[in-house]
């Protein structure tokens, strides 16, 4: 996916930076450019350069990258109006859990808080799409998986939960 994004924003970025450059080059194309015009097309051309930088930078590494290999548990949870379903009741303790995330209807707020009502982590959880979120519990206990973002009449009702244990049997 990032892969894809950071293809079109450079695509994108060089045909508005065309544009531009050929409006600078449109008053008469045989005369020589003046100092202002120069000066414009400089600009441009440094603009377009920061902007590959600042691209490449930002979405070369996609920040939100989550390793789905080695020693990581992975938890899926859909949510619909107006429920989480999720594929386990017992995550263990002190190991990275990745949520995979996704709704069968709306976006919803996929929110999980520890014993005491405290928010450890939030993401959205969109139709169509699977987002990740990963989170290392440091705590044994109930945790509730709520919803963040009001979705109607029934998201007060929707919640679930799960334990995280010291040790898991099996």
């Amino acid at each position: 996916m990032q892969n894809v994004t950071l293809i079109i924003s450079l695509v994108l970025m060089l045909a508005v930076g065309l544009v531009f450059f050929r409006a600078v080059r449109a008053v008469d194309s045989d005369t020589p450019l003046t100092d202002v015009e120069t000066k414009r097309s400089r600009l441009i051309w440094g603009m377009m350069i920061v902007g590959v930088i600042v691209t490449l930078g930002s979405l070369r590494d996609w920040p939100h990258a989550i390793p789905t290999s080695g020693d990581i548990v992975q938890v899926n949870a859909t949510g619909g109006l107006w429920y989480w379903e999720i594929d386990t009741t017992e995550v263990p303790l002190g190991k990275t859990v990745v949520f995979n995330l996704t709704t069968t209807d709306v976006n919803h707020g996929f929110g999980v808080v520890d014993e005491e009502g405290t928010l450890l982590l939030q993401t959205q959880a969109m139709p169509g799409y699977t987002n990740k979120v990963k989170y290392v519990f440091d705590k044994p206990g109930e945790y509730r998986v709520i919803c963040m973002e009001f979705c109607g009449i029934g998201h007060h009702a929707m919640v679930n939960e799960f334990e995280v244990l010291a040790e898991l049997e099996g």
